[in-house]
Order: C-alpha cells, then sequence, then structure tokens
C-alpha cells in the first residue's frame, strides 16, 4: 500500500517515466530470454529513435527509474536487461549512451561478465567498486543501439 501512495504522489512526469521504464525493463527481459541477441539490438534500436518531447528528463531521473523499476520486477533485473533499458532511455531523451560488457574470472576460476552503460566517459548504470577488473569487450556494431 505504501508503494501506491508513492506511486500517486509523483509527478505525472516522473510516473509516466516510472511505469514505461517497468515496461521496457520487463519486455527486455523477456525478449533477453526469448531472442537471439542480435535480433533483439535490432528491434531496440527500432525502438530507440531520439524523440524531442521527451528532452527534458534529466540523466538522474532515468537512472532513478531503472533502479525504480528493477526493484519491484519479479526477480529483479540483471545487469543486461538494466543497462539496455537505460540505454533505450537515455536515447530517446538524446542522451549518448554506450553499452559496455566485460568479462573477468571469478576466484574460484569461473567466468564473469557485467554490462554497464557509459555517457561521456562516466558509468551512469552498473557501476561496480571493482568494476576495472572486467576485461571490455570489443564494442558491438551500432554500440549506441
Amino acid at each position: 500500500m505504501k508503494q501506491l501512495l508513492k506511486l500517486l504522489r509523483l509527478t505525472s512526469k516522473d510516473g509516466n517515466l516510472l511505469i514505461n521504464t517497468f515496461i521496457l525493463l520487463g519486455l527486455v527481459k523477456l525478449g533477453l530470454w526469448l531472442l537471439p541477441f542480435q535480433t533483439l539490438r535490432r528491434i531496440l534500436r527500432n525502438i530507440s529513435q531520439p524523440n524531442p518531447k521527451l528532452n527534458q528528463t534529466s540523466l538522474s531521473r532515468i537512472i532513478w527509474a531503472v533502479n525504480v523499476s528493477t526493484r519491484y520486477m519479479p526477480s529483479g533485473a540483471k545487469c543486461l536487461a538494466r543497462a539496455l533499458t537505460c540505454q533505450i532511455l537515455m536515447t530517446q531523451r538524446g542522451y549518448s549512451p554506450e553499452l559496455r560488457i566485460g568479462v573477468a574470472k571469478s576466484e574460484e576460476g569461473k567466468l564473469e561478465a557485467h554490462a554497464w552503460v557509459e555517457s561521456q566517459g562516466k558509468v551512469v548504470i552498473g557501476y561496480l567498486t571493482d568494476l576495472p577488473r572486467f576485461t571490455q569487450l570489443p564494442s558491438l556494431p551500432g554500440n549506441r543501439l
């Protein structure tokens, strides 16, 4: 009940952003589960066109919406779904995000991967204190969706 009251207290702009982000994050999660990655990227590229009507959204509000949506997403969301969602929202709002994917070996020798988004050389979502241990993979063609 508290969460519903918080949602109702949001401005219409923030409420719309949060609802749209939650839906987008759910669709990205579903797409990652059902589709080959290149197919999903092609679909996401088509919906990631800059929209001048959305340019008034600050980067901090986009990150807020992704973080809140993740908290309420059934079973949460992995870093790749979060990064792709953030990248779409940023691109639609005129930012120039870059998706990064890195790999590392754990202390047990298992391969680990992590995805994050950078803008102007700074990590905007997906920051880890030990991020430097991940070896960044070469950028994918069309890294900006």
